[in-house]
């Protein structure tokens, strides 16, 4: 293939890069990976095989390692590259950059310097977990990872549980099935919900259920590759503080806080933990 080599200006060029089939890099993607002056990456060797399935030659341009470790150090050499009329090309070792990679700060402080920053769009297993998922994408939230502890996943879950749009994570294997209980328990048990494994590969695979359903699949199973997790919205029914204090007191005359708590939830599709921890405070008053 031929690519156009023509000098690029001066500036920073993000470029997505495939997140498991290599064809999928667009055109011009390619053409900037030709003619930048300098080349970085999160991965060198990824950005390398990629270049080399293309029949990119790397030629005697330099190719310098970027990502979360050692920014500090290797940023300098990219933003004196680009104050010297360079051109220098960023690439993730998957997916687009910044989205929950590595760059942030060299865009930053590359705009901030007056350089050209931009960037040549292309895959992202969020947009493309989004578009096979069967879920709303008229409004959506990407919340990257989740926190490593139960009880700060659940804290967290339980705050985005409330949002009205879907929510998209990513998720590593082998925290899937607690991911999906912890999800299951914090945001409602009957929320729909679909898991993307493995995006663009060969085994690409997609389930859908709900919560409580996918939980259960994943609990004892052997999972591996790339995850996207995906959550529908909640409810569109305006339900005020109110309403649910005064189920509660009401619950709370004739029955247990642990099913006095069940019963609200159930009553208004709201997440169990949260009206749980009410009513436990609200029984103790």
């Amino acid at each position: 293939m031929n690519y156009d080599k023509r000098k690029l200006p001066a500036g920073l060029y993000f470029v997505a890069t495939p997140i498991g089939n290599a064809r999928d890099i667009t055109l011009r993607g390619l053409d900037i990976l030709a003619s930048a002056d300098v080349l970085a990456a999160e991965d060198t060797r990824s950005l390398r095989r990629l270049m080399e399935i293309h029949g990119i030659p790397l030629g005697d341009r330099p190719l310098i390692s970027y990502h979360d470790h050692n920014g500090d150090r290797a940023r300098p050499r990219l933003l004196a590259a680009l104050a010297e009329g360079q051109s220098v090309a960023y690439a993730s070792e998957a997916g687009t950059p910044l989205i929950a990679d590595p760059g942030f700060d060299l865009s930053r402080v590359a705009a901030a310097e007056g350089h050209l920053v931009t960037s040549a769009p292309g895959p992202s297993a969020v947009a493309t977990a989004l578009t096979i998922a069967g879920l709303p994408t008229d409004r959506f939230l990407f919340a990257g990872f989740l926190p490593n502890t139960q009880s700060a996943r659940r804290k967290a879950l339980a705050e985005l549980g409330q949002t009205k749009a879907t929510l998209v994570f990513y998720e590593s294997p082998k925290r899937l099935a607690a991911m999906l209980a912890d999800a299951a328990e914090s945001i409602g048990p009957d929320r729909n919900a679909a898991v993307c494994r493995e995006l663009t590969k060969k085994f690409e695979e997609v389930r859908h259920g709900t919560l409580a359903e996918l939980a259960d699949q994943y609990a004892d199973a052997t999972v591996k590759g790339e995850i996207v997790v995906l959550i529908d919205r909640g409810s569109s029914t305006n339900i005020s503080e109110t309403d649910v204090t005064q189920a509660l007191e009401e619950a709370l005359v004739s029955m247990s806080v642990r099913d006095a708590a069940d019963f609200v939830a159930k009553m208004f599709n709201l997440p169990r933990r949260p009206i749980y921890q009410q009513a436990m405070k609200m029984g103790k008053g």
